[in-house]
């Protein structure tokens, strides 16, 4: 089977515009699991620009189904990760200056660096996924590290598609199909997400070494004509077809 894991993320961007309590991250997370959700992520940025260390204490405290946190290498976040203990914590590059995650991490660059960060929270019992790209010598990296998974960055291929460049995107999902099947022989879980579509879900859910897909800002944005059951319901169903 493949997992959905639902990114709750800009359901706080929202209610962060207003300085409001709504609309409330912890409901959302509810709601999807009632859809059929098997995980909810999280990115506590540095910037709090969303999710809030309050929304990490209440979903920790109230939610049933995992909770992968996504977050930067820093010391406060480690520290934040230790003390909280969820299922998961995935890796990713962040810069102030981006509106969303830009690519993924240079695991290659950075090797002894993320194997010494990662060592605490392996111990802890968190399992570590590292957010790269479909560069081989960045998957190699990633499985010396000591990480659990990888997530692959599947945004350039979604972009692709929404700008109508056929022959680039299909390259692309030829290279995330690669980098799947080696990240697999190499003994690591794989993952992938970033910019997923109810019009792209399926040739990256039909990639056969993929074990979860973590879909946030367009099941969001799908909500406001939808509902955020019925749009993660749709996603769930195009996943699970695709798979049959």
């Amino acid at each position: 089977m493949l997992r959905l894991g639902v990114n709750i993320d800009h359901v706080a961007t929202i209610r962060n515009a207003r300085g409001t309590p709504w609309p409330d991250p912890l409901r959302a997370a509810t709601l999807a699991q009632e859809a059929g959700a098997d995980g909810i992520t999280a990115h506590l940025r540095e910037d709090r620009r969303h999710i809030s260390d309050a929304d990490i204490d209440r979903l920790m405290a109230a939610l049933n189904l995992p909770l992968n946190l996504e977050m930067a290498a820093t010391a406060e976040m480690q520290a934040i990760a230790l003390r909280h203990r969820p299922h998961a914590v995935c890796i990713v590059p962040e810069k102030r200056e981006e509106r969303t995650t830009e690519g993924g991490l240079d695991v290659a660059g950075n090797e002894a660096f993320l194997a010494d960060f990662i060592a605490p929270l392996r111990e802890a019992g968190c399992r570590v996924s590292l957010f790269i790209g479909h560069e081989p010598r960045q998957v190699e990296a990633a499985a010396r590290t000591g990480a659990a998974v990888v997530e692959l960055h599947t945004g350039a291929y979604c972009d692709l598609d929404t700008e109508g460049r056929p022959a680039e995107r299909d390259l692309e999902l030829e290279a995330l199909r690669k980098a799947a099947a080696q990240a697999h022989l190499l003994g690591l879980e794989v993952h992938a997400g970033h910019g997923l579509t109810f019009d792209t879900v399926g040739p990256i859910a039909a990639i056969p070494e993929l074990r979860e897909l973590n879909i946030g800002h367009f099941l969001i944005a799908e909500s406001v004509f939808l509902g955020l059951g019925p749009a993660i319901r749709e996603m769930r169903r195009r996943m699970d077809a695709t798979r049959a």
